[in-house]
């Protein structure tokens, strides 16, 4: 019996290797489908329109909603968005662009790499000393300034990443045809990324939306209906946490709805951006 070819003991690897990844990818799809699909059987009888738009009811009644944590949540991720958003697109703008040409971009690059791997606590205590602390009170501010803080490093690798796919030949086509380079980043390297650039966004929104660690820190909780941006206001989050670390059944429905529904608001701005953003083929 003789020995197998060296091409065919490498073709034998290779197919082993692939169904090694396969079975870790399934392994790890399985996971995921067993917890949403036991979030979405718990949680999906507790829809209503009261729970959307009701307020929480004392121990022991029935009913009870978290528009306030709806209406706070989208609040703290609008002022998170005001800025991450732009920040972490001017920086990934400068790395993928003028960052490589200088020692700075490259130290810019390294903060990112860390700041992204930051625990998100820090931020929240970050924040805590820089504005609750001289504010004598915990707020909205403080809270959106916290999630912004974390979405910047996230949104400006991931946009440094989408810019750098950008074929060098179109950057050059338009050099030739006398375009500034302000131009042509403004008005045809971002439009061509533009849905990865949206993804990224959607994807760092994903991360701060459903974190309530700064937020013990800086935007705290409020159970009562309230937009104050220098009050401490309430999060679906921090609502979560406080039903589920409570001992009362009903309060365990509710977190599990209100996981639901936070796990909704996170995908909706992913799909959005996945199918409403224009797309281009980008070649090498």
């Amino acid at each position: 019996m003789g020995l197998l070819s060296y091409d065919k003991r490498r073709e034998i690897r290779g197919r082993f290797m692939v169904g090694l990844c396969a079975l870790a990818t399934g392994f790890l799809l399985a996971i995921l489908f067993v917890v949403l699909g036991y979030i979405v059987l718990q949680g999906i009888s507790g829809l209503s329109v009261e729970f959307f738009t009701g307020m929480p009811v004392p121990v022991g009644l029935s009913g009870g909603g978290v528009a306030h944590a709806i209406a706070g949540s989208f609040l703290l991720v609008g002022l998170a968005c005001l800025l991450g958003v732009p920040w972490g697109v001017a920086v990934g703008i400068f790395l993928a662009e003028f960052g490589s040409r200088c020692r700075f971009g490259e130290a810019v690059r390294f903060t990112a790499d860390v700041f992204s791997g930051m625990p998100s606590i820090t931020a929240g205590i970050f924040i805590y000393t820089l504005l609750v602390v001289k504010m004598h009170t915990f707020s909205a501010l403080a809270g959106g300034m916290a999630m912004g803080i974390i979405m910047i490093p996230l949104v400006a690798r991931n946009t440094e990443e989408i810019l750098r796919l950008i074929p060098q030949s179109m950057r050059e086509a338009a050099l030739a045809l006398g375009l500034p380079q302000w131009r042509i980043v403004l008005f045809i390297v971002l439009p061509t990324a533009s849905r990865g650039i949206g993804i990224g966004i959607s994807l760092a929104l994903a991360g701060i939306a459903g974190d309530p660690v700064p937020l013990f820190f800086t935007a705290l909780n409020n159970n009562y209906w309230s937009l104050n941006l220098t009050q401490p206001i309430a999060s679906l989050p921090m609502e979560i946490f406080r039903y589920a670390a409570a001992p009362f059944a009903v309060w365990h429905g509710l977190a599990l709805t209100g996981a639901l529904v936070l796990i909704s608001v996170v995908l909706v701005p992913m799909l959005l951006a996945r199918f409403l953003l224009p797309a281009y083929k980008i070649r090498r």
